[in-house]
């Protein structure tokens, strides 16, 4: 698209990253059996540098520089063994250049590094999700040449980037007449194929029809015939994509394939999409909208630091902005696609956004579309439901926290593992409709309980007087839902219960009356019996313990721990601590089983430095059970083999 001239200025020799030469190997080899995508990327980075042109020039438009007319290019020469992608976009200047192109995937590498298989199919889908789409050039090329100039700058203010893609890279002022970027790919001997017309026009339509700008290529002219004396026809410039922008076409007249294709380049995802929803809203309030679900959650779904929103924000087919965060909720930032408002300025900005009611309503109307497509999905395809569970429900998890108007709606998203869904979690997982529908006759709230981990919980010691009476418990074991049930308090006008915290009624649930009587009358008469033990163990334990009780909850186990109402689960405290932040210090209640062996053992035991040394081993062994974290390990251990020792003498 232009040529450039190398100045007096000697080129600057830069290294990169050990850690990005790896990545760079590994990705070359991973993408080995799909190289042809080399070409999509640097069409799109193309056209996402024409869009931010176009945007930037709404308020400048000096910066077209007399070429308003954005457009791509596509070249190659057969001999030289050479491919050019060219734009007229916005360009970069050096800078922008050592923080693109001089760094891979920044943060993500090692991620990036971690996440590699070792399958070519499952790693190829990894780049767009790592942000490092613009070295799957070296998978065809042996070296890169980016040369670059960015609108507005002086003709002698380009930079050249020049790559092998092993060591490292050069950098040097060249002269560009014109703005925009040129990637120059000299190819490797045995990808030379690519270096064709009909190749490249092929892998154009199959990747990038829908890019919205004219990508163009040099027509084939045919040699004249021998006995011709007219000279040979110059070859001119013509479009090879429909450019067109997919989302203002009836819905009627788009395939699914091509929901699929524009997907995967306006998203740079190499999977299709789980699922779409293409609405067009007309009357006080005119947009459209094109809202996908993807297959795979992205590496840094859950990433703190990272929350990026994937809608793009359109006006009147003008692109104004990526990670249009008010579009879409927090928990509902997995989804991609973009909206195209027709009542909003083409001069918008993130702070007019901040306060705009069109934006509000559009984000409501985006949020049930959302919404109703996952109740669907779950009714009409529960095997795609799970899929979409497994890889973005934790995320759904965050709602009640930030969505109340939408709380009772998201949770009936919800799966959830059970204590009669099976041996592994994530199998047989049950919806909150589900639950209730198999609640016990007079039971009238909704059991669960929260751990580190699916083991930890559903062998915890509090679940023993409800597998006894056959009341079914939602198993949590996901980090997000100790926070959730913070906010998640009722459904369906059923309360949730913690069966690990506060005081525990089950009196009534699935017994008739006569048979409530009886239960309350063994209760009461146990914990007379279990009295005088209680005090005595209350006394060694009024330090480390609110309270000592006779409990209500144990079949098997000797004792637990139970914390208050409203107190954050042991294992989230440790979490908390181990992240730096302060917690409220609290004593639990411990609950002990007066008819376990080791209580009756315990209350037989006459020298009181056994007895207290023994009944802080009983503590000791509830936090643990309970995910807590002991203070002294060492003494632990200490009581234990103290008490093995007493044992094997008796």
């Amino acid at each position: 698209m232009s040529d450039t001239t190398k100045t007096e200025s000697t080129a600057e020799q830069m290294s990169f990253e050990a850690e990005v030469s790896q990545l760079m190997q590994l990705m070359i080899h991973s993408l080995y059996s799909n190289q042809e995508i080399f070409l999509r990327e640097l069409i799109s980075n193309g056209s996402d540098a024409c869009d931010k042109l176009r945007f930037e020039a709404l308020a400048n438009a000096d910066l077209y520089g007399g070429d308003s007319e954005l457009k791509l290019q596509v070249s190659f020469d057969e001999e030289a063994s050479t491919i050019t992608v060219s734009d007229n976009g916005i360009g970069m200047n050096r800078e922008d250049v050592v923080a693109n192109i001089g760094t891979i995937a920044k943060s993500g590498t090692k991620q990036f590094l971690e996440s590699l298989t070792g399958d070519q199919k499952t790693d190829s889908q990894l780049i767009g999700q790592f942000g490092v789409g613009f070295y799957s050039a070296f998978v065809v090329a042996e070296k890169v040449v980016l040369t670059t100039r960015k609108a507005g700058d002086a003709e002698n203010s380009a930079v050249q980037w020049t790559s092998d893609g092993s060591g490292g890279y050069t950098l040097a002022e060249v002269e560009k007449p014109s703005r925009g970027t040129d990637v120059v790919l000299h190819l490797k001997d045995d990808c030379k194929e690519f270096a064709n017309n009909w190749r490249l026009r092929s892998i154009i339509k199959k990747y990038s029809d829908h890019i919205t700008f004219p990508i163009m290529m040099l027509e084939e002219v045919a040699p004249p015939a021998e006995d011709s004396e007219e000279p040979p026809a110059t070859p001119q410039l013509e479009q090879i994509n429909a450019a067109s922008a997919l989302w203002t076409r009836p819905k009627s007249q788009i395939k699914a394939e091509e929901y699929e294709e524009f997907y995967q380049q306006v998203c740079h995802d190499y999977e299709a999409p789980m699922a779409w929803t293409h609405n067009k809203v007309e009357g006080t309030q005119e947009y459209t909208s094109l809202l996908y679900i993807p297959s795979k959650a992205p590496f840094d779904l859950y990433d703190a630091t990272n929350q990026r929103n994937g809608i793009k924000l359109f006006v009147q087919r003008v692109f104004i902005m990526d990670e249009a965060e008010k579009l879409m909720p927090r928990y509902l930032r997995f989804v991609r696609g973009l909206v195209d408002s027709n009542d909003l300025p083409l001069n918008v900005s993130r702070e007019i956004l901040q306060d705009s009611k069109v934006i509000d309503s559009i984000r409501r109307a985006s949020v049930q579309k959302i919404l109703g497509m996952l109740e669907k999905m779950a009714e009409k395809e529960p095997e795609k439901y799970t899929k979409f569970w497994s890889e973005f429900g934790q995320c759904l998890k965050e709602a009640p926290g930030e969505d109340f108007a939408n709380k009772e709606q998201v949770a009936k998203l919800y799966r959830f593992d059970t204590t009669k869904s099976g041996g592994k979690a994530g199998e047989n997982q049950v919806s909150l409709d589900e639950y209730i529908a198999r609640m016990q006759l007079s039971q009238d709230k909704i059991y669960y309980i929260t751990a580190d981990s699916y083991n930890a919980a559903s062998n915890s010691p509090h679940l023993e007087i409800f597998r006894d009476k056959d009341i079914e418990v939602l198993v949590m074991h996901d980090r997000v839902d100790e926070w959730m049930m913070n906010y998640l308090n009722e459904y369906d006008s059923k309360s949730f219960v913690s069966v690990a915290k506060g005081d525990l009624d089950l009196s009534g649930i699935g017994l008739t009356d006569d048979e409530q009587a009886a239960e309350k009358k063994a209760k009461e008469e146990k914990a007379a019996d279990a009295e005088p033990l209680i005090k005595r163990i209350k006394a060694v334990l009024e330090n480390e313990t609110s309270d000592v009780r006779a409990s209500s909850r144990l079949t098997s186990s000797p004792a637990c721990v139970v914390l208050g109402e409203h107190e954050m689960a042991l294992h989230m405290q440790q979490l908390m601590k181990q992240a730096g932040h302060e917690v409220p210090s609290s004593k639990p209640v411990l609950e002990v089983n007066p008819e376990h062996p080791i209580l009756a053992l315990l209350d037989n035991e006459q020298d009181e430095d056994q007895f207290a040394s023994w009944s802080r081993l009983l503590l000791d062994q509830a936090l643990l059970a309970e995910g807590g974290q002991l203070e002294d390990s060492a003494g632990f251990v200490k009581r234990m083999n103290e008490m093995f020792m007493a044992l094997h003498q008796r």
